[in-house]
């Protein structure tokens, strides 16, 4: 059997002896109709099933249907990122938009159209990234997943996470379980994240009178470099008791470096991460960390963008998402030394 027949507004004007300009104006409740033929239009195109096409809709209202995800470099293959961009793809199915991946490239000025997309979501704001200022210029609204330490008024709206409370959260916690000199695997400063993440810390050690004991890695690198940052921070400072991971894969990175270096986990040290991902899960042994909702931060991102474009929000806008701890027995409590 073939497909069936999708109704048309030329079969509603025909059934209903009317133009098709009278059945738009009746449908989208513009022009100045008599109410009795409105009602009968819209009586007509119920009867007939007849379903506005979403398509038709965007090229009277002048646009295209899709919109873009922007990631940070080489982040395509973090756990991370890729819920965000699930979560963001499903509430745009949900909103009848098109998620396109936008290319990191060099060429990215020459390549990239404001006539190919309504609107954007940059994930993770990058201060050394060239190519925002590019996106920027497209004259459409841009949704930033994560605030933008460069520019941020060029967003016309902001997914975020309390992140500095939600560290501050963590530290408390590895303190209760017996802590008492916690070491930092960081982040480079040029995203909201790893700032976040570093000042919180940063904070705790000032409140508590701890000299801050950090190792530093770039915002997205390889396993190999998080390990060796990982090893160098344990062989600087055998003191350390605890580590909190910022980078995805870092805690992994903690916990060979100190099987290696014959330190039990968690028997001699704590070790917990500021991003969760399902490594951590089956680790030996589990490994604490903040769930960040990643799927949740791409569909508020998809959805806030949406209501920009639908003229259901004016920028800027602000929303905000919600965290949680997950402990796992990384971080069961320490016997006192």
């Amino acid at each position: 059997m073939g497909r069936p027949k999708r109704v048309t507004i030329r079969d509603v004007a025909k059934a209903a002896a009317v133009s098709i300009t009278t059945v738009s104006d009746a449908l989208n409740g513009k022009g100045r109709l008599p109410a009795a033929t409105r009602d009968r239009v819209v009586a007509v195109a119920a009867g007939l099933g007849y379903h506005a096409s979403p398509n038709a809709r965007r090229l009277r209202q002048g646009r295209t249907g899709a919109i873009g995800l922007y990631l940070p470099d080489r982040a395509s293959g973090l756990d991370y990122y890729m819920n965000v961009a699930l979560g963001a793809a499903d509430a745009a199915f949900a909103h009848d938009l098109t998620l396109t991946l936008m290319p990191i490239r060099p060429d990215a000025r020459q390549k990239i159209s404001a006539d190919l997309l309504d609107g954007l979501i940059v994930v993770d704001p990058m201060l050394t990234d060239p190519v925002l200022d590019t996106l920027a210029g497209l004259d459409v609204p841009i949704v930033s997943c994560e605030r933008d330490l460069g520019s941020p008024a060029r967003f016309a709206g902001v997914v975020t996470a309390d992140n500095r409370a939600a560290v501050h959260e963590l530290l408390g916690h590895l303190a209760r379980q017996g802590a008492t000199t916690t070491g930092l695997l960081g982040l480079a400063g040029d995203t909201a994240f790893g700032s976040d993440v570093r000042a919180a810390y940063l904070d705790w050690c000032a409140a508590r009178g701890q000299p801050p004991l950090i190792s530093q890695t770039p915002f997205v690198d390889s396993a190999e470099s998080r390990y060796q940052a990982a090893d160098q921070l344990l062989h600087d400072h055998p003191e350390i008791d605890a580590v909190v991971s910022a980078p995805e894969g870092g805690a992994l990175g903690i916990l060979h470096a100190a099987e290696r270096r014959g330190i039990r986990v968690p028997d001699d040290m704590l070790i917990a991460s500021c991003v969760d991902h399902s490594s951590l899960w089956t680790a030996k042994p589990p490994i604490t960390a903040i769930d960040l909702n990643p799927r949740l931060m791409g569909r508020y991102g998809a959805e806030l963008l949406a209501d920009l474009l639908e003229g259901r929000a004016e920028g800027p806008v602000t929303r905000a998402l919600p965290t949680r701890l997950v402990e796992r027995d990384s971080t069961l409590p320490r016997a006192p030394r």
